[in-house]
């Protein structure tokens, strides 16, 4: 598999994005970063999660489970990691957002837990991004309160999100796609499309072109010059590109939940 990858720091002190490869697996962990005065019930923060999230997960993902199982498997080990000082029941405990995809003899199988996003060209031309978008369904539109965003977070009818509830790996979105490439990308990436009103298109040919480091640049070019009407100027932003074999060029997508 050939790779090519970027991860760049928004605004906070850390990057809390991670991403991962194998042989015929590829990640994107989005870290949720905590509003200032939220208690977590936690020692542990974002980067501490996702870092051991990553790790569990080029474990799991090199094993044949399915991937939901993979996810269920990597958020428990992360969960008895965090030790007896934590208290995992707590729903504002620190959380990423997944993007996983793994080889299969005809393409790859992906899955997308919350508003990370693959990105793959389907059979007719057209691009498709598949992200989970229900923390934009939420009632009332944004901004929303911090106590809807706790009582919805990993919740049946809210959003799920990879935290210490091992379940949420059920909730994601799963499908196949028989094609060999594909992107992987954090919302720090897909904001060129949910902010600026660029095409997934765009994009994508963009991000084949041009490269990883410089589809961020545009990111950042555009956050500069239009600004952000919500959450930060510059947020952690994360692609990874992935090519299995050149003779799998079909696209066709069985998508499931």
């Amino acid at each position: 598999m050939r790779i090519r990858q970027a991860s760049r720091r928004g605004v906070g002190a850390n990057n809390e994005d991670r991403l991962g490869a194998g042989a015929d697996w590829a990640f994107v962990l989005d870290g949720a970063t905590a509003p200032a005065g939220v208690a977590s019930g936690c020692v542990h923060d974002v980067s501490w999660l996702v870092d051991r999230l990553a790790e569990a997960l080029r474990a799991t993902l090199s094993t044949p489970m399915p991937l939901a199982d993979a996810l269920a498997v990597a958020i428990e080990r992360v969960r008895y990691a965090h030790g007896g000082a934590c208290d995992l029941d707590n729903p504002d405990s620190p959380s990423a957002t997944v993007a996983l995809a793994r080889r299969r003899e005809d393409g790859f199988d992906y899955l997308v837990l919350a508003d990370t996003a693959v990105v793959f060209a389907q059979e007719d031309g057209t691009v498709r991004a598949v992200s989970d978008d229900r923390v934009d369904r939420l009632p009332g539109g944004r901004p929303y309160s911090r106590q809807l965003v706790r009582e919805s977070r990993n919740a049946p009818g809210g959003f799920w999100v990879a935290s210490t509830v091992p379940e949420a790996a059920y909730e994601a979105l799963t499908g196949t796609v028989l094609t060999s490439e594909f992107a992987l990308m954090s919302d720090g990436c897909s904001r060129l499309v949910d902010y600026y009103g660029h095409s997934w298109r765009e994009v994508w040919d963009h991000l084949r072109v041009h490269g990883p480091h410089s589809l961020v640049d545009w990111v950042r070019a555009e956050e500069e010059r239009h600004g952000v009407a919500l959450g930060k100027l510059h947020d952690d932003a994360t692609v990874l590109h992935a090519v299995f074999a050149p003779d799998q060029t079909r696209s066709l997508v069985r998508a499931v939940r």
